[in-house]
Order: structure tokens, then sequence, then C-alpha cells
């Protein structure tokens, strides 16, 4: 990953905060895009080179995600991989629930990775160049509560196959994991009698999501890859 330049949608959060961290550890340059106003405290390494912040960025947009992405690209030169970690999660039964869920998690979960990816597609560099895209455990079989975002994930999934098959001809990767519950501040507080232990931690998934984005991953495409701890 040594001079690679790199990118994370979603970068304020705690898994954003953690691939780029894991990244700029092996020697990557870092962008961590975020629609947060401003970034959240971060650590003196993550303060300093070679992060760069950008907040404020709401991807559902697409000529928002097209001008960011030209932006990198005329800073560094080269944008080499891209992570889409931007996205969210709600609980509602579909008897219960409202539409306007189902739109917020569609917008959040896929158009968002939509809009960066067709930005990022053309500074992406052949043959290197790599997408790495955030699905979820849970969408493979949807529980009880969890239609809109199974959907949303399913979506996801879907798109990250698509793009595999269509960027296979200039050497472009396009792969997702797919976590179950991550150990995150929110899920703790949401969840406060489970077993955190079992969860997969933001560094463990970190350290997956920068493998599919480095050259020890090139023979992997179009793969939905669970890391799900012992949930």
């Amino acid at each position: 990953m040594r001079d690679k330049v790199i990118v994370v949608t979603g970068g304020f959060g705690s898994l954003g905060q953690a691939v780029g961290a894991h990244a700029a550890a092996l020697g990557a340059k870092v962008v961590l895009v975020d629609i947060a106003p401003s970034a959240r405290p971060f650590s003196k390494t993550a303060e300093a080179e070679p992060f760069v912040c950008m907040p404020g960025v709401d991807l559902q947009v697409p000529d928002v995600a097209a001008s960011t992405f030209a932006s990198v690209h005329a800073k560094f030169g080269r944008i080499d991989a891209l992570a889409n970690v931007a996205g969210g999660f709600r609980w509602q039964t579909v008897a219960d629930g409202d539409t306007e869920t189902w739109d917020l998690l569609y917008g959040m979960n896929v158009r968002t990775a939509l809009n960066a990816s067709r930005a990022v597609i053309p500074h992406l560099k052949h043959e290197e160049g790599a997408i790495v895209n955030v699905g979820a455990n849970g969408a493979l079989k949807a529980a009880g509560g969890m239609g809109a975002y199974a959907a949303s994930k399913s979506g996801l999934h879907r798109l990250t196959e698509a793009m595999a098959e269509e960027l296979k001809p200039v050497g472009i990767r396009v792969n997702a994991v797919l976590p179950s519950i991550i150990d995150t501040p929110v899920n703790r507080a949401d969840m406060p009698d489970a077993d955190f232990s079992k969860w997969v931690t933001p560094h463990a998934l970190a350290r997956v999501i920068v493998f599919l984005m480095s050259k020890d991953a090139d023979a992997v495409t179009g793969a939905l890859l669970p890391v799900v701890g012992r949930v």
C-alpha cells in the first residue's frame, strides 16, 4: 500500500477511521470523506499526514461525488482504491414501518456507493485499481425487522457483482465485505446485554478491507466475503 492513494467514504466513523489508520500504517495516503460537517476528534496520528479530511460531502448527489473525486485526483495525481464505508441502519417491521425508511436506507447504503464508484472509476488506475464495498452478512437472509436494511444491502451486493464484471476488462477489482455486528460504541449502546467479544472489531474488519484493496488480492474480484467474528 506504500504511496497508494485511497479514499474512504464514511471516513469519520469508527470503521472509516480504522480503515484509514490501517492503510496509513502500511504507507498509503488516505482521504477521509464524510457527510458530517466536521471531523470528529482523531488521534494525533490521524491528524497528521498522510490524512486528508473532507467534511460535508453528500455522496447522494452525483455532481458532489464527481467534484470530490476530481479534486482528490487533482491533489494527488492518482487514486488507487476506494472503500465505500458510508451507510446506515434502521430496524423496523414491514407492517409497522414506513416507506421513508426504505428510501433512506437505499440512499445511504446503495446510492452513496453507486455515486462514489461512478465518480472514482475514471480516475482509478487500470490493472491496479480496487473498490471495496461494505455489505452485510445479515442481508443474506433477513431477520424480522431487517427488511429495509437487508434489501438495501442486498442491492449493494448486486452492485458489487455487476461492477466487478463490468470492470474486469480494465483490471479494476470490486469486492465487498459482509460483516455481522461491528463492535462500535453505537452498537454497544443499542445492545448493552450482548456479548461484545463475539462481534467484529473495526480494526479486524479494516484489515480485511485493506487486504482487498492491496496487490495481495489481485486475483480476487466479485467476492462477497463474510467477516462475522463469532456471531
